[in-house]
């Protein structure tokens, strides 16, 4: 099933599945409103909190729809307007390598370095590092995505993102599947510029991340069932041409692998957000192109659709007070 948030006139918000040519939706909140479980289909997070009852039911729902809504003349939402919680991984291989060979761009390096000579921390071999990000910045697709005023490079990051749907501490890798409600496409924006002033301070990534309208998500969740998430292939667009194309099957860290760190002696919850990290060539920093006003980025996965935002600048953009070097 591939599940929505969406807006209706006045401002309600609704849940609903994805059905057809990907084109009609179901109205599940509308469907389930009478029934005695009419809580459940409020919003997404009460649907994953309901469990396999509640995609039982909403499978009931889509089966005996007389009426469906085109998804193109509905305004969406990310699947989850707040997540519980959001945490964003490092699992890439080739992006940490073609990243860091790159840093020359913003001063730290003096020249280009050979992506296959740089040292990758041992660590990361080992574990899978992540960051939390802020659970309160999220949109959907469609939305803008506002530039924040103390940068002037910024970025998009390609990621896929796995939804929790059950609560577990210390998961196994073996039996992480099981706590998996399904994925969607995650569009990590970045202040490039001051993300690489700021993390040589050894915490971060601060303000190189945080800033509002920062992680899209979306266009939808599907269901665990509806994906295999270590083969999907995902491309990225800028204005409607395809910037890179790569593949989840390259990832270093399974999806597994992450949800069971994270729940390393830590409880996870349903609704709460683990991005993969950005697959090799999956973002301007890696190929030397950054965003500029009125750009269109879309992020297109397998199974997952295509998610699609505009980056508006401010009118003036105005470097950082503090020093820092630009192409």
């Amino acid at each position: 099933m591939k599940l929505i948030t969406f807006e209706i006139a006045g401002g309600s918000r609704r849940i609903g599945a994805v059905v057809g040519d990907n084109d009609r939706v179901v109205d599940l909140t509308a469907a389930a409103a009478r029934s005695a479980n009419a809580a459940l289909f409020a919003d997404m997070l009460s649907l994953i909190d309901g469990g396999e009852p509640a995609l039982a039911q909403a499978n009931d729902f889509v089966k005996a729809a007389a009426v469906t809504l085109p998804l193109s003349e509905l305004s969406l939402l990310s699947p989850i307007p707040v997540p519980r919680r959001l945490r964003d991984f490092l699992s890439f291989e080739k992006h940490v390598r073609q990243s860091r060979a790159n840093r020359h761009l913003f001063g730290i390096d003096t020249e280009p370095r050979d992506p296959a000579l740089i040292q990758v921390p041992k660590v990361w071999y080992e574990r899978p590092i992540y960051y939390k990000s802020n659970c309160f910045s999220v949109v959907g697709s469609e939305a803008e995505v506002h530039w924040p005023s103390y940068s002037v490079t910024v970025d998009y990051e390609l990621e896929v993102a796995l939804i929790v749907g059950r609560k577990g501490k210390n998961i196994s890798v073996d039996d992480a599947s099981q706590f998996v409600f399904g994925y969607c496409i995650f569009n990590d924006f970045s202040a490039r510029d001051v993300q690489y002033t700021e993390m040589p301070g050894s915490l971060g990534p601060s303000k190189g991340k945080d800033f509002d309208t920062g992680n899209a998500l979306g266009p939808w969740i599907a269901t665990s069932d509806e994906v295999d998430p270590q083969n999907l292939t995902m491309i990225a667009r800028v204005n409607g041409e395809e910037w890179s194309r790569g593949n989840s099957s390259t990832m270093h860290h399974s999806f597994a692998k992450l949800l069971a760190y994270a729940s390393l002696e830590e409880t996870v919850y349903p609704g709460e957000v683990l991005g993969s990290g950005t697959v090799g060539g999956g973002c301007g920093n890696e190929l030397g192109r950054f965003m500029k006003h009125g750009d269109v980025i879309e992020l297109e996965v397998s199974g997952l659709g295509v998610l699609r935002n505009r980056i508006v600048a401010p009118h003036v953009l105005t470097p950082p007070a503090f020093p820092i070097h630009l192409p």
